[in-house]
């Protein structure tokens, strides 16, 4: 018999209102942001070589990051080159190719791939002779499990059914396809002019061709966005009922994100409408069939990420929620961040500093993070609470040799605030989020970051709703 499905979410409005301020998304912890410099590329070269000792190292998941894209989108906070010169972009693939060889060579024969993820940017910015030859140079250098997850990012405006036939040809069975929103207006206002037909064609194809996880990106905040304009896309997404739908929350920090000073602030929903949009989203899809994951995330009951919660073996990477909690996380590319051991790592953030390491025959590898037995036991908390909103406290005991109530005294009191307003249980054995206290589940977490704990400096963190 399969495990019951979570007990529905509960949309507590004052609630909301009271904790919605500035927090980590909790894709990592620590965070990106408490990476250091003195974790280089020797540290993370050592780290690469102890992966198989004793030969019970872990398969890879691979996260390649494809910067570019041909055309800018006011909203987005993404590490990205806007240009149409594709000859950058072959340059780029050039270097991309030595940093693949690099680092298996690093790695000697362990190099079984499980999971992988092509982000951007714009993946399919790249022609799909260039999409093929990346794949020949990874297949040289990788196994790939024939039964593996290999997904993509796909914008529907450069895209069309052969060009996601000849993806599907290259051995990707998933895709993320990016709306964000139907209503004309709101597309000119932040740029990105896309019909429904590109997008339904893409889905369309994607599904004839063989791929098993098809998701949509929705975002809500946008300027000229009205509960009418979003109601109409969330019609149209859910008649085209993608297997996972993503609806994420607009962080207008023009200070940090240059593209969104072209985003007029009178244009931006109010507070209020942000949260009945939020609360709009959540009600349609639900009532669709779709399961509440978590953050953003909803997904068909059927579908592994809701599979994975339902069964407590849910997992949260830097491309979000995933059901491969036992990879090692190899990120290649400009910007991107990986995960070996207990370790984080992340490339040099600009194409000079990305190709000038690598024409050295050095890692690209500007900081990362060690972590403490400390840092260890709160991602395993944090990780819990975020991905199956439960925690077991004997095994975290036994797991990592602490008295769990003594250890996180101080956590524990803070905590029952959030029991007093109905977001959590308590008890001698277990922690537990409840369907009012999930959608504000960071605020949670929060209390077990130590570093926020030093340091409540939030201003860089994107609202919690």
């Amino acid at each position: 018999m399969p495990p019951p499905a979570l007990p529905a979410l509960e949309i507590d409005l004052e609630l909301i209102r009271r904790f919605d301020g500035r927090g980590p998304r909790y894709t990592s912890y620590p965070t990106a942001d408490r990476f250091v410099e003195a974790f280089d590329a020797e540290a993370y070269q050592s780290w690469l070589a102890r992966r198989n000792i004793g030969g019970i190292a872990r398969p890879l998941a691979l996260y390649m990051h494809l910067p570019f894209c041909s055309t800018l989108c006011f909203y987005c906070g993404c590490n990205k080159i806007v240009t149409r010169d594709r000859s950058k972009g072959e340059v780029y693939l050039k270097y991309l190719n030595e940093e693949i060889a690099l680092q298996t060579s690093l790695l000697g024969g362990d190099t079984k791939v499980r999971q992988m993820h092509w982000g951007g940017g714009t993946p399919n910015f790249f022609s799909i002779e260039q999409v093929s030859a990346l794949m020949r140079g990874l297949r040289d250098h990788f196994k790939f499990d024939p039964a593996g997850e290999y997904s993509i990012e796909i914008d529907p405006r450069s895209a069309n059914a052969k060009y996601v036939a000849a993806l599907a040809a290259q051995g990707f069975n998933r895709m993320s396809v990016g709306v964000q929103d139907f209503d004309p207006e709101v597309q000119r206002a932040v740029h990105r002019i896309q019909s429904e037909a590109e997008t339904l064609e893409v889905i369309d194809a994607a599904r004839a061709h063989g791929f098993t996880g098809i998701n949509v990106d929705l975002i809500y905040g946008l300027p000229k966005q009205t509960l009418v304009s979003f109601e109409h896309t969330l019609e149209r997404v859910i008649k085209a009922a993608p297997d996972r739908i993503a609806v994420y929350n607009y962080a207008h920090i023009p200070s940090l994100f240059k593209p969104q000073r072209r985003i007029r602030e009178v244009d931006l929903p109010s507070p209020d409408t942000r949260l009945k949009l939020l609360t709009l989203a959540i009600r349609r899809l639900t009532g669709a069939g779709y399961q509440y994951i978590g953050m953003d995330h909803f997904a068909k009951g059927d579908d592994g990420l809701a599979v994975a919660q339902r069964q407590g073996r849910l997992h949260r990477n830097f491309q979000g929620y995933s059901t491969h909690a036992d990879c090692d996380l190899l990120a290649l590319g400009v910007s991107a961040i990986g995960n070996i051991g207990p370790t984080y790592s992340q490339n040099h953030r600009t194409l000079d500093e990305y190709y000038s390491t690598l024409d050295r025959g050095e890692l690209p590898v500007m900081r990362g993070l060690e972590l403490s037995a400390d840092d260890l036991l709160r991602r395993a908390v944090i990780g819990g609470l975020m991905c199956n909103f439960a925690l077991i406290k004997q095994s975290l005991a036994i797991g990592y040799l602490i008295d769990f109530d003594k250890y996180f005294a101080a956590e524990l009191a803070e905590l029952r605030e959030f029991e007093q307003l109905g977001m959590l249980e308590l008890d001698d054995y277990e922690i537990r989020v409840t369907p009012k206290g999930r959608l504000l589940v960071r605020n949670i977490c929060m209390i077990f970051d130590r570093y926020l704990r030093q340091d409540q400096e939030r201003r860089r963190y994107s609202r919690v709703i």
